[in-house]
């Protein structure tokens, strides 16, 4: 599968293109998923619910969701991007902390307390639909610390599990910098020829016996976005930690591990998640750049 070529400063309307490009695999693949939508029953994962996840403990960065970004919050930076997504008909932020509670609820959002037992981002995301008491197909698990989101890959996940019927999860890659290659704070992934994953590590791979970047291989980046199918979502705090998620410290792994399948599209994209306080300050200088307000 092509990868896309390098970010650019394209328009909206260029990353949408990109987006739905990656998710026609070939002309035999397009013409069966059509196919199948022709076929499948109205009401096949329509309702779909964006969840933003935000904590004040992170041993990296602690009460990260309410750092300033040229004068506005984190979390509210992610949740302005977030409600411009079309294929979303609900966003909430589920968090354990009354401090953040009280900002999202000043500028708007909707707030879902959920435990401070939660072990990721995907078990808070659990509680928060438990708790919305409203049945949604599908639930998208938007890290809070992306102030950049696109909309349109939001909406991108969302249709590729809606095309996916034996796919229980979806998420987004896009081409991995060299100088990002063995940052394990950028995680990796490899899809197969049909565009599921195959495996994410924080490690390079593919990983070739010279021990370098092969400049020519087509690396891929994967960008903090989770797409569940909310009867899976339901299920996944039930099964037990696996060795690979353990060990790599990747949610995503225990979802492979368990046999279930992944799509992943493959989008134009800068990522530019804040992993760390001196992120902050590269977010503001590429936002000013920009023009963003």
């Amino acid at each position: 599968m092509p990868i896309c070529p390098p970010p650019s400063e394209s328009s909206d309307s260029g990353s949408r293109a990109w987006i739905f490009h990656s998710l026609a695999i070939g002309a035999a693949a397009a013409a069966a998923a059509a196919a199948y939508l022709y076929r499948r029953p109205r009401g096949f994962r329509t309702l779909a619910v964006g969840v933003i996840p935000a904590r004040y403990a992170s041993s990296r960065f602690e009460g990260k969701p309410l750092a300033l970004i040229l004068g506005k919050p984190m979390i509210q930076r992610t949740w302005e991007r977030v409600m411009l997504a079309t294929s979303l008909d609900h966003v909430v932020v589920a968090t354990d902390d009354e401090k953040i509670a009280e900002c999202c609820r000043g500028f708007g959002a909707d707030v879902i307390m959920t435990s401070v037992s939660c072990q990721n981002g995907s078990e808070r995301c659990c509680e928060a639909l438990q708790k919305l008491g409203k049945h949604y197909d599908i639930v998208v698990n938007i890290q809070g610390d992306e102030p950049l989101i696109e909309p349109e890959i939001i909406d991108g996940v969302v249709m590729a599990l809606q095309r996916a019927p034996d796919a229980v999860f979806s998420t987004a890659a896009t081409a991995l910098k060299p100088e990002d290659a063995f940052d394990t704070n950028r995680v990796k992934c490899v899809v197969d020829n049909q565009g599921y994953a195959i495996y994410f590590s924080r490690g390079l791979i593919p990983f070739n016996k010279s021990g370098k970047v092969n400049p020519k291989f087509p690396y891929l980046l994967h960008l903090g976005i989770s797409c569940f199918d909310s009867k899976f979502l339901k299920i996944y705090p039930e099964l037990a930690p696996t060795p690979l998620q353990l060990e790599e410290d990747l949610e995503q792994l225990k979802v492979l591990e368990n046999g279930y399948r992944m799509k992943v599209i493959k989008v134009d994209h800068d990522a530019h998640g804040v992993d760390a306080p001196e992120d902050v300050e590269k977010i503001e200088a590429l936002m000013r750049a920009r023009n963003i307000q």
